[in-house]
């Protein structure tokens, strides 16, 4: 015959246990988190150098290959919207600041408007008008600065000097990347139009070019990591 008080008996019994056994569940998984934190903690530690020569890596990989594609001629073409209305580049290409009128609309526009190939086209007008803006040897002469600069960022592994500069230079040049979101227009998405309105256009709305220019903030402070370590390595050796 069900007796209540015994009942209540294995009741209070079973609650003992469950009081008891759960916080030591509870402590055995924050022991075993915390074991993990502490082992990946060692890990990490141990390869701090190893890791910030891979950034060094990461830095010149990028760095190469963006700059050795500059004697390609869709991506000098592609970047000259950035120089034309960059107030500290603009000089350096012939045409930069020429305003024309446009032939369909008849407003006045940048004359580099009329004269963009898309990648993977080739017209032969419009890269006659970059032949004569000095599109292609300003695009070599950047090509080589940028591989240059990611082999001193390399170099830091062996050189902790030549790191330093590397690494400040990274970081230089990914400031004058980064105002190109201040400068150029075609960061941000245009008002088009269409059937219907366009709801999402200017700021903060990027474009494909705004979105592949605000990547360089990582590409920012890997360059001022990299050169915080060399600089750490050249004092100690001086010591």
């Amino acid at each position: 015959m069900w007796n209540f008080a015994s009942s209540m008996k294995f009741d209070n019994a079973d609650s003992c246990v469950t009081a008891i056994v759960s916080p030591l569940k509870t402590f055995q998984t924050m022991t075993t988190i915390n074991s993990l934190f502490d082992f990946a903690t060692s890990v990490l530690l141990n390869l701090e150098r190893q890791l910030f020569n891979y950034m060094r890596i990461a830095i010149f990989i990028v760095m190469a290959w963006i700059g050795g594609l500059k004697v390609c001629q869709y991506e000098a073409d592609g970047i000259v919207h950035f120089v034309a209305n960059s107030p500290v580049m603009s000089f350096m290409m012939k045409n930069a600041d020429n305003i024309v009128e446009h032939p369909k609309t008849g407003k006045m526009v940048k004359e580099y408007t009329l004269y963009k190939n898309k990648e993977g086209e080739m017209v032969q007008k419009n890269i006659a008008w970059h032949e004569a803006n000095g599109t292609y040897v300003f695009a070599y002469g950047l090509g080589a600065a940028i591989c240059a600069i990611g082999l001193l960022t390399l170099l830091g592994i062996w050189s902790p000097r030549l790191g330093m500069i590397g690494g400040l230079l990274t970081f230089g040049m990914s400031l004058v990347t980064l105002s190109f979101l201040i400068t150029t227009p075609e960061t941000w998405v245009p008002n088009l139009g269409g059937d219907l309105p366009t709801p999402h256009h200017g700021f903060p709305y990027l474009s494909a070019a705004g979105r592949l220019v605000i990547k360089d903030i990582i590409m920012s402070a890997g360059g001022l990591l990299v050169a915080m370590e060399a600089a750490r390595r050249w004092r100690n050796r001086k010591a």
